[in-house]
């Protein structure tokens, strides 16, 4: 159990959009305690909170919208959040996406990083998963289970040679988190890459942010930063996604050959089924923050279940 925490000071980054292509800057700045990851569009007047009642499906990345509002590729950055245990932070966000930067978290690892982290003096409550929760899809499934430490668990399955079959148990802490998964880059198939832009996805696609396989090979130079690089990104992937659930969670989630659209339905399904779970490290909430509204609607569905 800990303390919450957020940013030390401001950073800015800029890039370009991997789907859009597009110019993007955003800019990470300190919250208060119970404020959650939130994002910020200055010139709309919109906040809209990295939660699960806003998420949208989106093809090959994570989306939330409000107001009219979307915003893409969420998943990168808020995995960095999450795995430094980031819990309060706004994210001023310019365009509809968030910079691909390298496609691996760690550029948001080295920003945070760079201004340092400070307590607040509020209490992160967590959610202790009790009984097993899942979500299968034909040959897809992930699923969490009781555990006494926050744990992932995923493997993969592709037709390549460099990835075959990948399964990698990761750990969460802080100093895990940047050793053996944020530099894990996001990758895609050469064969695809013309499906892709015909969709309008992929257009700011580049061997500097992305790992592009040919049928036998890696085209990138500059080769892979782990052989089992894939399984390591994926799980980087799961981490940003699963943070839409808005509170830290103990548990070990099991994840098969899935995606963001499955992680996204675990987070729901957990929501679904509150008496597979409670809640520890709890506060009187003092104010309407994204994040206390959200253990209002946590505390309010355990108690209706226990009624």
């Amino acid at each position: 159990m800990r303390n919450q925490q957020t940013l030390a000071a401001t950073v800015v980054c800029s890039g370009i959009g991997l789907h859009s292509g597009q110019p993007a800057t955003i800019t990470l700045r300190p919250a208060p305690p119970d404020t959650g990851i939130v994002f910020v569009v200055a010139d709309r007047n919109v906040s809209i909170p990295a939660s699960i009642e806003h998420y949208i499906p989106t093809e090959l990345c994570t989306a939330i919208h409000r107001q009219g509002i979307q915003i893409k590729t969420i998943e990168h950055v808020l995995s960095a959040l999450a795995g430094l245990e980031v819990d309060n932070a706004y994210i001023d966000v310019s365009g509809d996406e968030i910079p691909i930067m390298d496609g691996s978290a760690a550029p948001f690892v080295r920003l945070i990083r760079s201004v340092g982290l400070v307590q607040q003096n509020r209490q992160q409550p967590f959610l202790k998963i009790m009984a097993p929760i899942e979500v299968v899809e034909g040959t897809k499934r992930v699923r969490i289970e009781p555990s006494p430490i926050a744990r992932i668990t995923y493997s993969i399955q592709y037709d390549h040679p460099l990835i075959n079959t990948q399964t990698y148990t990761y750990e969460c802490s802080s100093h895990a988190y940047e050793s053996q998964i944020a530099e894990a880059r996001t990758f895609g198939f050469l064969h695809e890459v013309q499906a892709l832009w015909s969709r309008g996805l992929g257009k700011g696609g580049t061997l500097e942010n992305t790992v592009v396989l040919s049928k036998s090979g890696v085209v990138n130079q500059s080769g892979l930063r782990f052989l089992n690089e894939f399984v390591r990104h994926k799980i980087l992937d799961l981490i940003g996604d699963f943070s839409l659930l808005g509170i830290s969670f103990i548990g070990h989630i099991i994840a098969e050959r899935s995606g963001h659209a499955l992680h996204s339905q675990l987070v729901k399904r957990i929501l679904e089924e509150p008496e597979k779970w409670v809640l520890l490290n709890t506060e009187p909430l003092e104010d309407e923050t994204p994040l206390s509204l959200r253990m209002a609607r946590l505390q309010s569905a355990a108690l209706l279940h226990s009624l």
